[in-house]
């Protein structure tokens, strides 16, 4: 691709720079199995439940997803609520302490990821992370990147600020104003459907499904105008 088409790109975190989306999988995995054990709810959780309902959502929308599946309602809480299962946020924060103990092992970005990020730095282009986790500086003073990005847009974030999570446009957006870039002059590289969905939303000028798992048709039917396995196949040899 043509890069110099370009002023900025938007990167998602977990499965695209830094393969925690697995993390995060058997998080959420772990959470749901004993919930819905221990509520008799059915059918069984699953990964194609990860890939509809979870992935790439904030966290407490993709608890709301998950029980609306199985036409489940819980209380909010709040987001103080300790782990368990009693209301939304207590599952959210459930699914926290199991990322944390993963985390914990520690986390290495993908190579084809610092491959293309060392383009990109050659090309002086501006690059920001746009993920809906909360841990996301976490992640990438984990992976040894916290440096290579001028902006982080993280749940945090996006809290602070009351934009609604992917697959609203929003916090894409919002990276873009802070960078000072057209929404058309930025790529968005996700590896979720809902990311992707945001990108399309959003009017981006580029739109690059990274297929880590979720599969290269419902990536281009969520809205990605090229779909790629590797990073670097963004990049000229």
């Amino acid at each position: 691709m043509d890069w110099d088409r370009y002023d900025a790109a938007l990167f998602d975190l977990d499965g695209v720079l830094t393969p925690t989306a697995l993390v995060h999988m058997r998080a959420w995995d772990a959470t749901f199995t004993a919930l819905f054990r221990a509520r008799g709810i059915e059918p069984p959780y699953g990964d194609d439940d990860y890939f509809r309902f979870v992935d790439g959502r904030p966290r407490y929308d993709a608890v709301r997803a998950v029980l609306a599946s199985r036409d489940v309602v819980l209380p909010e809480g709040s987001p103080q609520d300790p782990p368990g299962d009693g209301t939304v946020h207590a599952v959210g924060n459930a699914k926290n302490a199991h990322v944390l103990r993963l985390l914990a092992a520690g986390v290495e970005a993908y190579p084809d990821a610092v491959a293309l990020l060392d383009r990109l730095a050659a090309a002086d282009l501006p690059c920001a992370v746009v993920s809906s986790s909360r841990n996301a500086r976490a992640v990438l003073d984990a992976a040894r990147l916290t440096d290579r990005f001028r902006l982080v847009v993280d749940g945090v974030v996006a809290a602070r600020e009351r934009l609604a999570g992917k697959p609203a446009p929003e916090t894409f957006a919002y990276a873009a104003r802070a960078l000072g870039v057209p929404a058309d002059r930025c790529v968005v590289l996700e590896d979720a459907v809902s990311g992707v969905a945001a990108g399309a939303a959003g009017g981006f000028g580029l739109v690059v499904g990274v297929d880590r798992g979720a599969g290269a048709d419902a990536l281009r039917a969520a809205g990605a105008d090229v779909v790629v396995t590797r990073l670097t196949d963004l990049v000229g040899p």
